[in-house]
């Protein structure tokens, strides 16, 4: 599949006469930032995104000695966030929440999207990877991962598994999940993920590859059983819990999220950006909140997290076109 998007990229870039590169954590003395920055949130309040989002830019704000706005800008499974982003002046005062979803899977989703996200954006750094915790229905017959195959194998087609949506972290894990497995699982996805949660405790949908602040609370309530978590390592809020690979499968599946700018931002900025964002993301009250929320601080140089957004496409286009999702 090929992406062919027109290209909103901005052909005037700004000079950068005036623009004073600031040390990492410093307070802006001059040039850049003047005044208020807007951080766009591709994702709806109260989501892992969002939650991320005002945790970096709480600290930016006092670094940068400006406010970090963030404005939530949900829909079409990130699109309209992200086309705002891209179509934003280029001038450092307008960033924003980059995702698996908006800048990895949906252009294999989508016929055709509003930005192009190799060419209308440009990274920052990576904030955090997000592990998902596979979860059951409490009154599934199955309390290992071996057990739940087995229970899915002999029920063909009657394993429902839900998610926040087309190309989100949720429904890849659950198809490479079923890929991997030979399982006839069917995605259901929802709008919010409160009612996806209340479907799996009433036994509605049977599984779910679900964030871990999102379900953590009801997991440890007995209100869902967690059989596994998809990272690369156990985590610190469920330490009991192994991983996919520690259940016997060679799969690892996690959702992230970054910061990326419009395109034409000038490099003075973009540096200043990183720096901030790596200087706020490596101070160690921030590493512990962000870690209670079950995700993995992961601050990176520019160059990185644009090499992370191209591998983490080719990744997932084999995956969605395998098992036939559309978003359109």
């Amino acid at each position: 599949m090929t992406a062919a998007y027109p290209s909103l990229r901005r052909r005037h870039l700004l000079g950068a006469a005036g623009l004073v590169a600031l040390p990492s954590a410093g307070h802006a003395q001059g040039g850049w930032p003047a005044r208020p920055v807007r951080f766009i949130a591709t994702g709806p309040a109260g989501g892992a995104g969002d939650v991320l989002s005002r945790m970096l830019c709480e600290r930016l704000s006092a670094q940068l000695g400006q406010s970090v706005v963030v404005e939530n800008r949900p829909g079409a499974g990130t699109n309209i966030g992200m086309a705002a982003i891209a179509r934003s002046a280029p001038d450092g005062y307008t960033i924003g929440l980059a995702s698996i979803a908006s800048n990895a899977v949906n252009r294999w989703l989508y016929k055709s999207l509003p930005f192009d996200p190799e060419k209308d954006v440009v990274p920052v750094s990576l904030i955090a990877l997000t592990p998902n915790l596979m979860v059951v229905s409490p009154s599934l017959p199955a309390t290992t991962v071996a057990e739940f195959i087995a229970y899915a194998k002999a029920h063909p087609g009657a394993v429902n598994y839900g998610s926040v949506g087309a190309g989100s972290s949720q429904h890849l894990a659950g198809a490479q999940f079923g890929l991997a497995n030979g399982l006839q699982m069917q995605h259901v996805p929802y709008n919010n993920s409160g009612q996806l949660n209340t479907d799996l405790m009433e036994a509605r949908v049977q599984v779910l590859f679900q964030s871990v602040s999102a379900v953590a609370e009801m997991a440890r309530a007995g209100r869902m059983r967690p059989l596994a978590v998809t990272g690369a390592e156990r985590l610190d809020a469920f330490p009991e819990v192994p991983t996919l690979r520690e259940a016997g499968l060679d799969i690892t599946s996690m959702g992230w999220f970054g910061v990326v700018a419009p395109t034409g931002v000038p490099e003075p900025i973009l540096d200043q950006l990183n720096r901030e964002t790596v200087a706020a993301l490596n101070e160690p009250e921030l590493r512990q909140r962000i870690a209670a929320l079950g995700s993995i601080p992961r601050p990176t140089t520019r160059a990185a997290f644009g090499e992370w957004m191209a591998a983490e496409s080719a990744k997932w286009r084999p995956v969605v076109q395998a098992t036939g999702a559309s978003a359109d």
